[in-house]
């Protein structure tokens, strides 16, 4: 038989039994269904990290303390700071790679102004902070290098500072207090969102390190250094250049270990992203059990209608049709039976993505690979589950089936 021949065919049995059909159909369409929505909350939780990731900045590193050991023992990341001023100075003046370079002196206090009171970090960077984090303001300007070698009690603020303590106006030029420190505000950053991990980047204001240091913190120590490159090729340069400089500044004989972590921001990205595609694989993996269930059920359905149907076996046997034909025929409707609940399941699936993003706020993703792998395992479901009974359908013996009742 010719293949539209034999889909034909296929499609005129499966009509002549509608409601068994749509129940033998089910298992298969509420499985791809179920994967279908699984994977598409995957792929949009994949896609949004990957855009709060892009959100810290332009192709950035990061540099933090490193770990110190007592007895042996080490005390963790960060327990042994040694980043200073004027190592972020040195990277700045002696990197070939970085394109920038900020230090950030980080300090929490009760903002005071506008309309009320707020806690909110409190950034001491430079003027490259806003290349690196790819921040533009929305009102207002960012504080240049002046503003920086003079102190000036000048800040930045990000956009739920100043809805906070300043909404419904512009709050350039209005005035707040840190910790009894005045501060003028010069510019509204852009919002930005939250990051991977749920943190609210626009809680936040930003000042001269020189300011932040003098007035706010006084340590020596600070504990972040963020740079960027040029071009996202140029990171690993740039991270071994970083490496190289530091170990320099903090005179490091080659046998000591790095007292310091340079990170870039691929790393967190790949780091996430992993996270939430093994996460969108086990849903997966458990929502493929109905696919199972759903290839149980066509085979069951199949074996029942080679009984029912023994007797045109038979007869297409005796006219000439080779066991191989018969085995085709059964396994064509299979295979048919399959596909057209795959593709009702993927239907389904795309309507449930969207209602369940709609209802959520979550981000849903579907990939055209994603639909051909659905349609295709769905078809494999079929070629699987319905040999067994294409095969005993092949292997009937032509008088012994004219004679069944």
């Amino acid at each position: 038989m010719k293949a539209m021949r034999l889909i034909d065919v296929a499609v005129q049995s499966i009509r002549k039994n509608k409601l068994r059909t749509l129940l033998t159909m089910l298992g298969i369409i509420i499985g791809v269904g179920a994967v279908m929505v699984m994977v598409a909350i995957g792929q949009g939780a994949k896609s949004q990290i990957r855009k709060q990731i892009d959100n810290l900045g332009t192709n950035m590193l990061v540099i933090t303390p490193g770990s110190t050991s007592a007895g042996g023992v080490s005390m963790g990341a960060g327990s042994g700071n040694r980043l200073t001023l004027d190592d972020a100075e040195m990277l700045a003046r002696e990197s070939f790679v970085l394109t920038a370079v900020s230090p950030v002196l980080t300090t929490f206090g009760q903002i005071v102004g506008g309309q009320g009171n707020w806690r909110a970090p409190v950034h001491g960077v430079s003027t490259d902070y806003a290349i690196i984090r790819d921040w533009r303001v929305t009102s207002g300007r960012f504080f240049d290098q002046s503003d920086v070698v003079s102190m000036r009690r000048v800040a930045v603020v990000g956009a739920t500072v100043a809805n906070q303590l300043f909404p419904d106006q512009d709050p350039v030029g209005q005035q707040i207090r840190v910790r009894d420190v005045p501060f003028d505000i010069i510019g509204v950053l852009g919002a930005k969102g939250q990051t991977a991990e749920g943190n609210d980047q626009d809680d936040v204001i930003l000042a001269p390190y020189t300011t932040v240091r003098t007035r706010l913190s006084g340590r020596s120590f600070i504990p972040q250094i963020v740079g960027s490159t040029g071009l996202q090729s140029d990171i690993p340069a740039a991270m071994d250049e970083a490496r190289q400089i530091l170990r320099e500044s903090h005179g490091l004989t080659p046998y000591e270990d790095d007292d310091f972590t340079v990170r870039d921001q691929t790393q967190l990205a790949e780091a996430a992203q992993g996270t939430a595609e093994v996460m969108t694989l086990l849903l997966a993996a458990i929502a493929s059990i109905s696919l199972l269930v759903g290839g149980i059920g066509i085979m069951n359905i199949m074996l029942v209608s080679v009984t029912e149907r023994t007797r045109e076996i038979g007869i297409r046997m005796a006219v000439g049709a080779r066991g191989s034909d018969v085995l085709t025929q059964f396994l064509v409707e299979s295979i048919v039976m399959s596909v057209l609940g795959g593709a009702a399941g993927l239907a389904i699936g795309f309507g449930g993505a969207e209602l369940l993003g709609h209802i959520t706020g979550w981000s849903t993703a579907v990939s055209p690979l994603t639909v051909a792998v659905a349609i295709g395992f769905s078809a494999a479901v079929g070629i699987f589950f319905g040999f067994y009974p294409a095969r005993k359908a092949a292997a009937l013996n032509p008088i012994q089936a004219l004679r069944y009742e």
